[in-house]
């Protein structure tokens, strides 16, 4: 069972209105096919989100199928979400491969439908600001339960669809109480005048409490009516609602590297960062940069829960600190720190991507120079080089390279904003240096709106830069994601617009390898069109020119490309000898993905040509790969072929086993 929630906290005090209304809600809901939906609504710090963790805790009996947790926050972006991609994390954690994904948002749509139907789940669904936002992501079973938290009520939500749970602040008896816990301070008892205007102050708000306690944890030896006065001066000099003007105390407590770096974690390009990227945009070394968020989360002013299951130290900053960090900036900060905190991180960013997609990918075509590394701005460690004792062993290799990818898909939305942020800077080469690892990562996870927008950028930042390798680039591979949403006329403008910059390039081997590599990514629009027998004369073409550089993964590359697609023209006997090649050359060159690809592509061939012996190992070989890589879409094609080669052996229960195993991870991917 899937449970996303992460530990309660200690402290935790009221709500028993909301959660018995939640608990009666649930056990006389009778909806049909529609879910339980509890609206939690109310202002920031009013502690909504730990409400419907609470809530969700106590129901999850009820509900053994799952509790599911996704914060829009995460993927919103210039105040709009991407619901698709809300989805496809949602789809993730309810088993769905990465490489199983609809591409096309209503595909994603009917997967979530599918997986969900008749299944008892919980969705915790945190920072909605529309209904809009909250409907496609409801489950498709009455049996299951959403719960909601916003900032207000979300009208857009059909009438009776949900049940309102509006969290008005705590009264002062629970204040005083929460502050007490979290202080644990005999102050308050001994001061209870000075007590009660801080409790005042705060306004019932649960996270202006806490982090009053935390203020009066830090300043321990001083009297409470002192630091009652000093609060509320602080308070009333600002003007800014109440829970903002404790963030403004807790602020002005900060030696100067945690409020040097409080400013400047609104530039920071993802959602939540790691105390790596953070040293980026502090600039001033590890140590400094561990004792600062050590500082700001000691007064308050982080959200270091492990939300993610990342279990590298990854924080947040919500998006109410976020705002009162950005007007901090505006009145304490100089003007030059944002932008060199900028350019820090996003050079940053491009120098793990880069040392990431070495790692994952291997070797093949890149064109941005390695960046060097950073001053004050420890690499990741999921991209540091490998242990010198066993840089040669090929198991530490695979790790390494899992690793890899899977700092790639963990970054990938710091990624794609740094493509963004780099541009809008002026930062041209980071911008479209960017685009190449994050090539590595969309092949294995198509975010085709995400995709599209990178590689638009990176087009436009080489153009702009004047370096027209890299248009080049940038123009083939901006083309994949275009047809492979079907917009073919707009990825064959990008090709042509690839060979004419082509053409006015000076011969030399970097050009010959960019020509190779354009002919391929022609050939592969042609495959898309359905065009096989031009695909098969723009990927000789490729062949014969990385032949003359030579550049033997293109080779190898141009071969597999051609045997399959001498397959789908029927010419058997051709294919066989060409997947054979490329097999070979594979497994000599230690690609054990593209081993078990080609391996497949090969069975497939040597089973129409009657030759089943042979097909079968390299049958089982392509699933053991597959299962290895957890590479569903790939094991689901083995299994039935698996299945026919069974059937025409006349083994027709072998057959019904495969058809049996490829139908389970089709459901487990809500596709069947």
């Amino acid at each position: 069972m899937t449970y996303e929630l992460p530990p309660g906290v200690v402290h935790f005090v009221n709500r028993e209105s909301e959660q018995s209304r939640a608990r009666a809600a649930a056990r006389e809901w009778s909806g049909g096919s529609r879910p339980l939906c509890l609206a939690l609504s109310g202002p920031g710090g009013s502690g909504k989100t730990e409400l419907a963790f609470r809530i969700a805790r106590e129901l999850r009996g009820d509900y053994p199928d799952g509790v599911l947790y996704v914060d829009l926050d995460d993927l919103r972006r210039d105040g709009a979400v991407q619901v698709a991609d809300v989805l496809g994390q949602l789809l993730g954690s309810l088993g769905v491969g990465p490489d199983m994904l609809g591409h096309s948002f209503k595909a994603r749509c009917k997967q979530y439908w599918t997986q969900t139907d008749g299944r008892r789940l919980i969705v915790v669904i945190d920072n909605a600001r529309y209904g809009a936002e909250v409907v496609p992501l409801l489950p498709s079973s009455g049996t299951s339960a959403v719960i909601v938290a916003s900032h207000g009520p979300l009208y857009d939500i059909a009438d009776g669809a949900s049940v309102d749970l509006v969290l008005p602040p705590l009264d002062a008896a629970d204040s005083a109480e929460l502050l007490q816990r979290v202080a644990a301070d005999r102050r308050l008892a001994d001061e209870p005048e000075a007590a009660g205007r801080i409790v005042a102050l705060c306004s019932g708000l649960p996270a202006a409490l806490r982090v009053a306690g935390h203020w009066m944890r830090r300043y321990h030896r001083r009297p409470l009516a002192r630091l009652a006065a000093e609060l509320t001066v602080e308070f009333h000099e600002k003007g800014l609602p109440v829970v903002e003007q404790v963030w403004d105390a807790a602020y002005r407590a900060l030696g100067p590297n945690a409020a040097l770096l409080y400013r400047l974690l609104p530039e920071h390009p993802g959602p939540s960062f790691t105390p790596e990227s953070a040293a980026a945009l502090l600039g001033l070394g590890s140590d400094r940069a561990e004792e600062a968020l050590e500082e700001l989360e000691t007064a308050g002013l982080l959200d270091a829960r492990d939300v993610l299951g990342t279990e590298d130290g990854r924080m947040r900053l919500p998006e109410l600190l976020r705002a009162h960090a950005r007007r901090r900036a505006r009145q304490d900060g100089d003007e030059t720190e944002p932008a060199e905190a900028r350019r820090r991180v996003v050079t940053w960013f491009l120098r793990q991507a880069q040392r990431a997609d070495t790692f994952a990918a291997g070797g093949r075509l890149v064109l941005a120079e390695p960046v060097r590394p950073i001053p004050g701005a420890p690499d990741a460690p999921d991209t540091a080089l490998a242990d010198p004792a066993h840089a040669g062993d090929r198991q530490e290799a695979k790790a390494r390279a899992v690793r890899a990818a899977r700092w790639l898909h963990t970054e990938r939305h710091a990624l794609f904003a740094s493509v963004r942020i780099a541009y809008s800077t002026g930062l041209d080469t980071q911008a479209w240096a960017l685009c190449e690892p994050l090539w590595t990562h969309c092949l294995d996870h198509p975010r085709q709106a995400d995709t599209v927008e990178a590689f638009r950028t990176g087009v436009a930042a080489a153009a702009r830069a004047g370096q027209l390798p890299a248009l080049v680039r940038m123009c083939c591979q901006l083309a994949r994601p275009l047809w492979e949403q079907g917009e073919t006329r707009a990825a064959a403008d990008q090709l042509d617009r690839a060979f004419t910059v082509l053409n006015t390039l000076d011969a030399s081997e970097q050009v010959a390898r960019l020509t190779a590599s354009a002919m391929e990514f022609r050939g592969m629009l042609h495959a898309a069109e359905g065009d096989w027998a031009a695909a098969a004369a723009e990927f000789e073409r490729s062949r014969e020119a990385n032949r003359a550089i030579p550049n033997p993964y293109g080779v190898l590359l141009q071969t597999y490309r051609l045997g399959q697609a001498s397959a789908e023209l029927g010419e058997l006997a051709d294919a066989a000898l060409l997947l054979a090649e490329a097999r070979e050359a594979a497994v000599a060159s230690g690609r054990e993905r593209l081993t078990g690809r080609i391996g497949f592509a090969y069975g497939r061939v040597l089973r129409e040509l009657g030759r089943t012996d042979e097909a079968r190992p390299l049958y089982a070989a392509a699933l053991a790969a597959a299962r290895d890589r957890g590479s569903d879409a790939d094991e689901v094609r083995v299994l039935d072929a698996f299945a026919t080669l069974a059937e025409e052996d006349g083994h027709p229960h072998e057959a019904e086993e495969h058809r049996a195993a490829a139908h389970a991870v089709r459901v487990r991917n809500g596709l069947a």
